[in-house]
């Protein structure tokens, strides 16, 4: 039977050899129209432009009908088996490109996610609203100060090298003020160095030593017994100035300020915001003092 099939095929010529084909072996064909048609439902999807080969045009000139030319050089059989696999490699090929970008999608919808949530929680903050799953709460100036808890560690800010500090002055004003507010507070001179770097601050809220000021501000009522305002300090200068270098570690501070105002819930909360904002860009040094923050507030 099948010797009389493929004698059949051979001289009915390429005119005839898809049908032949498709009723020897109907499998295959049905295989061949499903491909196809899944193969143009793709190339509308993803592709408009793709290869004619595979996809008849909208709009094609009339071509002139074949010319048979005698026997085929290859069955028919093994034309279809052929054009099977060329449309299963396609059809594979542009699944994963679908999957890939699906994944990339995937990302940057992930991605834009976060960039909100933080611009939300940044927008609530300026606007004087509590973040989402967080509750910050800062306590007013006036509320009365307990004495500064003697557990707290209060490890020096990094101080510039002593060819940083001149004696004379460099040309920067926001840089001369901000040394000078700081050689204040190594001296101990908190009052004053709280009315210098807050002039600083004041004066040049652009400057790279404006989050430098705000926070040693901050630092400066935590040292002279004054925790609230060392809270607002804090709180200002992550609220203010997110993207400025001693913004974590005002974050930080706060969280100690807290724990002086016997509020270590909120503490907790404070590092637990410095992880999600900070977490991947902190330095060694900070990360250490945060764990111990954590468990001097008992945080679960």
């Amino acid at each position: 039977m099948r010797l009389a099939l493929i004698a059949a095929l051979f001289l009915a010529g390429t005119a005839l050899a898809p049908a032949t084909a498709q009723q020897t072996n109907p499998a295959l064909g049905s295989r061949v129209d499903k491909l196809e048609k899944e193969m143009r439902a793709v190339q509308r999807k993803v592709f408009p432009g793709a290869s004619p080969q595979y996809f008849e045009p909208e709009i094609a000139p009339p071509q002139a009908p074949p010319t048979p030319e005698g026997i085929p050089a290859t069955s028919p059989v093994a034309d279809l088996g052929a054009r099977v696999d060329t449309l299963e490699k396609e059809l594979a090929r542009l699944t994963g490109e679908m999957e890939q970008n699906s994944f990339k999608l995937r990302q940057i919808e992930e991605t834009m996610a976060k960039f909100k949530g933080d611009a939300e929680f940044r927008l609530n903050a300026l606007e004087g609203g509590a973040p989402a799953g967080a509750t910050l709460t800062v306590p007013p100036a006036a509320a009365p100060a307990p004495a500064p808890a003697a557990a707290v560690p209060k490890p020096a800010p990094a101080a510039p090298p002593a060819a940083a500090r001149p004696t004379a002055p460099s040309g920067d004003p926001a840089e001369d003020g901000y040394l000078a507010g700081y050689r204040l507070w190594e001296a101990r001179k908190y009052a004053d160095a709280a009315a210098v770097l807050k002039d600083v601050v004041a004066k040049y809220p652009k400057h790279k030593r404006a989050s430098y000021a705000q926070n040693l501000l901050g630092r400066a009522y935590l040292d002279d017994g004054k925790p609230a305002m060392a809270a607002e300090a804090f709180y200002a200068n992550y609220q203010k100035m997110p993207r400025g270098e001693r913004a974590a570690d005002s974050l930080y501070y706060l969280g100690q300020a807290l724990v002086q105002l016997k509020k270590p819930v909120e503490a907790c909360k404070v590092y637990e915001e410095l992880q999600d904002v900070y977490g991947a860009t902190l330095n060694e040094a900070l990360k250490a003092r945060v764990a111990k923050g954590r468990t001097d507030a008992k945080c679960a």
